[in-house]
């Protein structure tokens, strides 16, 4: 959901371009790979492409799945929504992909789901979001609000001693649904109303003076003030700056941000971030075995200036789970590899194990980590496994809803009326 680097122009591209085996279509498993590789979001975007390629290259090495081989179909929506519809449909309808791992904004994810409900396809989306949906034909492998944004919120609250709050996001779905739910929180925990301040900006934004001076003024009686953030894009490089600029320090006025990880710091000037913080549920620097072998693999093949992220560790757990669960299921069928990934387990990167709900979202523990000179985060907190919610108890209309694919066989089902609530959509 975020960059904070230049664009990287690109085009549709097919998988023999990036070293993929080129294999006879009847002999192997599609996987259709739908990433931006241009236009504004391909600088994050372009490392998840990487990293699937990185994993199918892996898998075949093993022997495939079902004793043939993967292949990627790789495809470019160009950081234009509409068309990551229209790719998607191409994947589903012409290349015949089994699968798809895809997307970065909600935007675009939004823009995917009617295409892929019609057609009974199946994607597994990385990125942590603001919750709120269900689909039988999605998998949410990033953080849902309860596992990033209610425990960063938490964090303020309960080690940093903070009394007020400024919600800073930019203006789309994410933000301002997280924003929705952190309101309604704020509120269960006794923050007055006064005492939160919410503003949003467009992609993009570059004057941050007044937001900034407002921000300040929020603490004019002494009180500490908090910056929960959920700026996109290279609109976190001003703000920071601005910070520095009217001498705010972290310990002044802490900001921890949901979007902005090692790829967005990485090559960049770090010394307005520093002591700044990030929720996330990886980090690179994760002391453990499982991550060690996924960054070393990552470096010998990309390069050691390359990165890892939480969305590339979200993007690994899924892919597995897939592929264990379509072993477990005999077939690449959509229904019977969906039944078969619900209750999948597999080691995350931070040393503990990741499950599948039935509610088709994972359980992850939740990481603070602090901003350093190098780009890399000091992690300072991490919790156990949180199970993923897709319905958040701090939305009255949400509250009473729950999602269960395999007992009840429904995203959105009402306790209260004990029925499943149908929008023409699966959730």
């Amino acid at each position: 959901m975020t960059i904070l680097k230049k664009t990287i122009v690109g085009a549709t591209v097919a998988s023999s371009l990036f070293g993929a085996t080129a294999w006879a279509a009847d002999d192997t498993i599609k996987v259709g790979v739908l990433h931006s590789l241009s236009g504004t979001m391909a600088i994050s975007e372009t490392t998840l492409k990487d990293t699937v390629l990185m994993l199918i290259d892996e898998q075949n090495a093993k022997g495939g799945v079902l004793g043939k081989q993967l292949e990627a179909v790789v495809v470019d929506p160009a950081s234009d929504w509409p068309l990551f519809a229209e790719k998607a449909r191409e994947l589903l309808t012409v290349d015949k992909v089994d699968v798809m791992f895809g997307c970065w904004t909600s935007v675009s994810r939004k823009s995917v789901l009617p295409v892929i409900e019609e057609l009974n396809g199946l994607l597994f989306y990385p990125v942590q979001y603001e919750g709120e949906e269900s689909s039988k034909n999605v998998f949410y492998t990033g953080a849902a609000p309860n596992q990033q944004a209610i425990p960063a919120t938490d964090y303020f609250l309960d080690e940093l001693g903070v009394e007020k709050f400024a919600l800073l996001g930019t203006d789309y779905v994410y933000p301002r649904t997280t924003n929705n739910i952190l309101e309604s929180y704020l509120a269960s925990k006794g923050v007055a109303a006064d005492d939160i301040f919410v503003n949003y900006t467009p992609f993009g934004h570059s004057d941050w003076s007044k937001i900034v001076a407002d921000v300040v003024a929020l603490g004019a009686d002494g009180k500490k003030v908090g910056v929960i953030s959920t700026i996109n894009g290279d609109a976190n490089i001003g703000f920071y700056k601005e910070l520095a600029a009217a001498g705010i320090s972290a310990d002044d006025i802490p900001v921890v941000a949901f979007s902005v990880g090692e790829e967005e710091l990485s090559g960049l000037d770090t010394t307005n971030l520093v002591g700044h913080l990030a929720a996330w549920n990886y980090f690179e620097s994760a002391d453990a075995e499982p991550n060690t072998a996924f960054v070393e693999a990552w470096k010998a093949r990309m390069g050691e200036d390359r990165v890892t992220n939480d969305p590339m560790e979200a993007t690994y757990i899924g892919f597995n789970m897939w592929v264990n669960a379509v072993e477990a299921a005999g077939t690449t069928d959509v229904d019977p590899v969906t039944d078969a990934m619900v209750g999948q387990k597999f080691p995350n990167l931070s040393g503990g194990t990741a499950e599948m709900l039935s509610n088709h979202h994972l359980t992850k523990p939740v990481l603070i980590g602090e901003i350093q000179d190098d780009g890399q985060f000091d992690i300072i907190s991490q919790t156990s496994e949180v199970p993923g919610d897709a319905w958040t108890d701090f939305l009255p209309e949400s509250a009473v809803l729950t999602s269960d694919w395999k007992g009840l066989g429904c995203g959105m089902y009402n306790t209260e009326t004990k029925s499943c609530v149908q929008l023409g959509s699966n959730y």
